[in-house]
């Protein structure tokens, strides 16, 4: 959390942080000269008040240390306030100012855990990140992407990092040993060959800096795939294979789209999902067990056995090792959040 309270603070405007820092410092030095000498500072506001009168050099006389502590709490004032600490705040200004741009350009390293880390910038990648940040606002998102030439997320919680993703110098910037998933999406500038070949390179890259990160990769040939599978890819979304199976579908059950992009969609009431199985539900028949989530208002659609999915299993199926159910759900329902 405090990684993100400081990039927060970064994003604020500079003299707002330069205030911030100048009440830390008077505030300081208000509570110090008011332990110092407690019957000349009778309460803590009189010492900020004398501070923000020595530190502002304009010395009304009313209130003043009288003992050699007190006086030397003072001096140290004035020579922080009218000195040192303008010079530390001429160069602080420069300083952020600079951090900042790094921060806007994609040059500063992200220092945090648990990120989502997202690979190349286009369409799809946009509509991803828009909707994490809606459904999970505190989740942090790294963007690489080397044609940006900014931050696209200036206001949210997207770090991004200018570079290559297939080289490691890009990719220490993410901290990608703290990462919770990969998304490799396809480049769109290049051809579908080029595209998978760039995609699967990142990936074998991604996976010699961290073999245990998730890894999700876009492929657009079908020859690719098995490819991807080899080099650790945990997932492999074939972006035109599942476009065409929408397609034929559509074609033959007219708006078949809209009721899969519906159910597809993590932001509408009801959705496609997987839930962990629990222990009392083994030994179930998926009959007994769909009655059961019936009235949680999920419907069973299907087991996970293994790596593989079993659509609609028969009533008499038993639940036995299986890992995860694929139902629809509500949202707020038990999915995975």
């Amino acid at each position: 959390m405090l990684h993100l309270v400081y990039y927060r603070f970064l994003r604020w405007p500079i003299m707002l942080r330069i205030l911030l820092l100048a009440l830390t410092l008077i505030s300081g030095f208000g509570l110090a000269i008011h332990f110092v000498e407690p019957k000349t500072f009778p309460t803590i506001f009189d010492g900020i008040w004398w501070a923000v009168i020595t530190t502002a050099t304009v010395g009304y006389g009313d209130l003043y240390p009288v003992t050699f502590a007190g006086r030397l709490i003072g001096i140290i004032l004035i020579l922080s306030g009218a000195g040192v600490l303008s010079a530390y705040f001429v160069s602080l200004a420069s300083a952020t100012a600079t951090r900042q741009n790094a921060f806007m350009e994609g040059k500063e390293i992200f220092t945090g855990v648990g990120q989502m880390v997202i690979i190349g910038w286009n369409e799809r990648a946009r509509k991803v990140i828009q909707q994490l940040q809606e459904l999970k606002p505190e989740q942090p998102v790294v963007l690489i992407d080397e044609t940006l030439e900014t931050n696209p997320y200036p206001s949210g919680n997207v770090h991004f990092i200018k570079g290559k993703p297939y080289l490691d110098e890009t990719l220490k910037k993410t901290n990608m040993h703290g990462a919770n998933a990969v998304l490799i999406t396809s480049d769109q500038h290049k051809s579908e060959t080029e595209a998978d070949m760039n995609a699967i390179l990142t990936l074998v890259a991604v996976k010699g800096m961290s073999p245990d990160a998730y890894c999700i990769i876009e492929i657009q040939t079908a020859g690719q795939v098995v490819n991807a599978k080899r080099v650790g890819a945990d997932e492999v979304i074939q972006a035109n294979t599942q476009t065409s199976f929408v397609m034929l579908n559509s074609l033959i059950s007219n708006g078949m789209s809209d009721s899969l992009l519906s159910l597809l969609n993590q932001q509408k009431k009801s959705h496609l999902d997987f839930i962990p199985v629990q222990p009392n539900w083994r030994n179930l028949t998926v009959k007994e067990l769909s009655q059961l989530l019936q009235k949680e208002r999920k419907i069973l659609i299907g087991v996970q056995d293994g790596d593989e999915t079993l659509i609609n299993p028969p009533p008499d199926y038993t639940i036995s090792n299986e890992k995860q159910l694929f139902v629809v759900l509500e949202n707020g329902k038990g999915g995975r959040r």
